[in-house]
């Protein structure tokens, strides 16, 4: 296929600027296929899914991974962490006048040091000095690194609204949007109705704002992300099929994680890295339904969703929500989908 079969006019005032005033206030889509449209509230998300069914959660937490300094030689430079490696070194997107080379000495705000070692593709590897490891210096000096179509730097609400209430491990640099919507109330009211929940996690990397540059799809490389899929999770979902019951991924990252883990044709418990990438026509293996909310024009997330549930609903879905002035991207709306054949 080709990129712009994925492309679509997005009027700029519905990018979210700002989370909804209240979390869990957002509008939710219902556009499962082989059903009219309908237009919800997310509140109604627990009279949508069948008891019996298992939502599986992305526990990642987002690191606040921008870092703001020096070059020994005076220029300013922005380090945004992707991947800590161990205590004290991590992989980092680097910008700056000129790239620092290897041996270089970096000066960030907050007195904290590091060394640039060496480049590893886009990446450059950087070791701090100092006391304190990887997390404790981000936590500490780092800056929330809010998408680059939200025009604003990040404040102090940020750094609750773009987390999940259930977040648990850091390592994102994004955080995993479709999962932002629920509240501690909500998730009450999922069990309360009998709806299951397991988790995995994925850390989400910069790359899932890398743009598609090949007119031809097929050619496009995915960035690499590390994913972990526990064992009571896989029979959690091996459970909910055997009974007759629905898997809903909680964001696209969720299903990514669970796709790759079962590309052996079984969905196995562990973790690596993963760069799958999923367009129409890919056979998924594992999740029936999905919540997730509004991706960019010619994105991968775009692609991953027409695979899930037909390139042309998707682009009826998109109109619909378009015309009926729904908020998009990470801030923004919700919508519910399942399989093209598992409606």
């Amino acid at each position: 296929m080709q990129l712009a079969d994925f492309d679509f006019h997005l009027p700029e005032h519905l990018i979210a600027q700002q989370p909804p005033e209240r979390r869990g206030s957002s509008r939710l889509l219902d556009a499962r296929p082989s059903r009219p449209l309908c237009d919800r509230l997310f509140a109604e998300l627990p009279n949508l899914i069948e008891a019996g069914d298992l939502l599986v959660f992305n526990n990642t937490k987002v690191m606040k991974a921008r870092l703001f300094g020096r070059k020994a030689s005076g220029g300013r430079i922005e380090a945004l962490i992707e991947r800590v490696l161990d205590e004290h070194c991590a992989l980092a997107h680097i910008r700056s006048s000129k790239s620092p080379k290897p041996g270089s000495l970096l000066e960030f705000d907050g007195g904290i040091r590091a060394q640039m070692e060496e480049r590893e593709g886009e990446l450059f590897k950087l070791r701090f000095s100092g006391s304190l490891n990887v997390y404790q210096i981000l936590e500490q000096t780092g800056r929330l690194p809010l998408p680059p179509y939200i025009e604003r730097a990040a404040d102090a609400a940020d750094d609750e609204r773009y987390q999940t209430v259930y977040a648990k491990h850091q390592g994102a640099v994004a955080a995993p949007t479709a999962g932002l919507h629920f509240t501690p109330e909500l998730l009450d009211q999922l069990q309360a109705n009998g709806i299951r929940r397991a988790e995995v996690t994925l850390h989400v990397g910069a790359g899932t704002f890398q743009p598609v540059r090949s007119e031809n799809i097929a050619e496009h490389k995915m960035h690499k992300e590390w994913y972990s899929i526990p064992a009571e999770t896989v029979e959690a979902i091996a459970e909910t099929k055997a009974n007759g019951k629905r898997v809903w991924a909680v964001g696209t990252t969720s299903m990514r994680s669970l796709e790759a883990a079962a590309q052996s044709g079984r969905l196995q418990a562990g973790e690596g890295d993963t760069d799958i990438f999923i367009t129409p026509g890919y056979r998924f293996q594992v999740a029936d339904g999905l919540i997730t909310n509004f991706h960019l024009p010619k994105s991968t997330l775009l692609m991953l969703v027409s695979a899930f549930s037909g390139i042309e609903h998707i682009r009826t879905a998109y109109r619909h929500a378009i015309e009926q002035q729904y908020r998009f991207f990470s801030y923004g709306d919700a919508m519910l989908l399942t399989r093209a054949e598992a409606t």
